[in-house]
């Protein structure tokens, strides 16, 4: 694997970075193909957060009314925890319009059955968190795949945008969908809700089924499932700065979730409001969230990633105190602004660190896993602080939530976040293709590669240095083991060891997994040595 002279750069690839122009947020829009999605998801948001609002209202004034209300939440959310990862691979694999077509499909099957239980009142708790749940099965196994879908529609340029886009509408659906749902509510029943977020499913699936299907972006020979899961996660476990993501992402997420889960109940228990009134309520976050969309370009420009995190955690963490404290609920109302705008600055900054961060050939993956962390947060603590506001009260809950959120804040001061702009995350097959005796097959191995280098006196301390970097690169793109040795007879002489599963893994390496960064990363380290490395690449002997 000797680096071979090819150029590449972000330019060059079109990789997307935070430097530089920044396009239009409705520039994707010219897109027709995008467009006739963002219109069609926009209307499934809008049904989503009216099926929410309808299923929590439907719990309100029963027995142990708190834990089943915030159980909503996390029925429609822990499927991200079974089925995240393996909807990411699933979306490398198959070709992705038509794994929208069928999880659409099942969502709208799923919202018949629902809806006609409901009309002919034969929908108790236990079932309707059985359906909720069948819902969140279908969104969990369709978001990666969606996320995936939208690179081959919108050129690399404009994918900042796609994503802001993507923020503005779930919000734009949190601002309308719980404000409608609460009218309808109040006027129809639920299980009209119920009726419009089905109809909702059926026209998302008809715009896919009519949608132009590019040119698909996998590779000519897609991985096989298992070994695609396990590269994945291999990946994520050996990035410090996904892992600090992550990190982040879960302690906002956790004790953020007190207010989606038992808003319901500040609404009816503490406010003595109606359906209606919490539409609007959820309306004040969604309205709020927007205005965090439209602002957060500037805050960006001005914060640095750690700044704009720990100010969006302080102030929702104030708006939590707000919603523990305050009975009047035009307060209430105006507290929920700054909290929906935290809630769009803070994850909407993540998602597009880590999406400009990720390399393409494991990007569905690593966003998978981070939907893994978001919606499983967001189901732990809805189960957390409804069973905290169930024994000891909604003030308690809502207090010890503001305590844990400022406490995250404060440990951004041990782990702050690193700015990603200026990492080219670009692809760059810069080894040469090995030179063997033989064509082994792709399931050959665990295969050996053995690089012997020849440090130059002096750089012993510094080829160390760059080597635990390299360390990094080669665990990420496929190395299950990997060493350093220092040979005993050669003062100069260090040799590495990685071992790769096989040989298909290996070549993986070779034909695209590998970025500028790394490359960058390796000859940093062969530039301390005196000529090119020796590479080997050793085989189980077999009889």
């Amino acid at each position: 694997m000797p680096i071979r002279g090819v150029a590449s750069t972000s330019a060059a690839s079109g990789e997307v970075g935070t430097n530089g122009p920044v396009a239009s947020v409705w520039a994707p829009l010219a897109i027709g193909a995008y467009r006739a999605l963002w219109i069609a998801g926009l209307v499934s948001n809008i049904g989503t957060w009216m099926q929410t609002v309808g299923a929590q209202w439907l719990l309100v004034g029963r027995p142990n009314s708190a834990a089943l209300v915030a159980l909503v939440q996390t029925a429609s959310t822990l499927p991200v925890l079974l089925l995240a990862l393996p909807a990411g691979v699933l979306a490398d694999v198959f070709e992705r319009r038509r794994l929208l077509i069928a999880f659409q499909a099942f969502q709208f099957a799923v919202g018949v059955g629902l809806t006609v239980l409901t009309i002919v009142g034969q929908m108790p708790p236990a079932l309707l968190l059985s359906f909720t749940f069948l819902l969140g099965c279908g969104q969990a196994l369709w978001v990666p795949a969606f996320q995936s879908y939208i690179p081959e529609l919108v050129p690399r340029s404009l994918l900042p945008s796609a994503a802001a886009l993507g923020g503005v509408s779930i919000n734009l659906a949190r601002a309308i969908g719980p404000a409608v749902a609460g009218v309808l509510v109040a006027r129809t029943g639920v299980g009209f809700v119920f009726a419009v977020n089905a109809a909702t499913f059926l026209a998302f699936t008809v715009v896919l089924v009519f949608a132009r299907s590019p040119a698909a972006l996998r590779p000519a020979d897609p991985e096989r499932f298992l070994p695609a899961l396990r590269a994945g996660s291999r990946y994520v476990r050996h990035s410090l700065v996904v892992r600090r993501m992550l990190l982040r992402s879960a302690l906002f997420v956790f004790p953020g979730t007190a207010m989606w889960a038992l808003l319901p109940l500040i609404a009816s228990d503490r406010l003595g409001m109606d359906a209606g009134g919490y539409g609007v309520l959820l309306g004040s976050v969604g309205v709020g969230a927007v205005g965090g969309a439209v602002v957060l370009p500037r805050l960006r420009a001005r914060l640095s990633s750690t700044q704009l995190l720990a100010l969006g955690s302080v102030v929702y963490g104030a708006s939590l105190v707000v919603l523990a404290t305050v009975d009047n609920s035009w307060l209430v109302g105006l507290a929920l602004l700054p909290t929906g705008t935290a809630w769009i600055a803070v994850l909407s900054s993540l998602s597009a660190s880590l999406q400009v961060f990720l390399p393409h050939w494991v990007r569905g993956r690593g966003l998978s896993i981070y939907q893994v962390v978001l919606f499983g947060g967001q189901a732990v603590g809805a189960v957390v602080w409804g069973q905290v506001a169930q024994h000891a009260g909604l003030q308690t809950s809502f207090l010890a939530a503001a305590i844990v959120m400022i406490v995250g804040a404060l440990t951004l001061f041990r782990w702050p976040m690193r700015d990603v702009g200026d990492v080219n995350r670009s692809s760059a097959p810069y080894w040469e293709d090995p030179q063997l005796v033989f064509e082994p097959e792709p399931d050959a191995g665990p295969v050996l590669i053995v690089v012997t280098y020849s440090v130059t006196v002096g750089n012993e301390a510094r080829f160390l240095e760059a080597m635990s970097f390299v360390r990094r690169s080669r665990l990420r793109t496929g190395a299950t083991r990997w060493d350093l040795y220092r040979d005993g007879e050669s003062d100069d002489r260090y040799i590495e060891t990685y071992v790769v599963g096989s040989w298909g893994e290996h070549m993986r390496q070779h034909e695209g997994r590998l970025t500028a960064a790394d490359r960058a990363r390796e000859e940093a380290a062969r530039d301390l040595c005196d000529g090119p490395p020796e590479v080997r690449h050793l085989f189980p002997a077999t009889d």
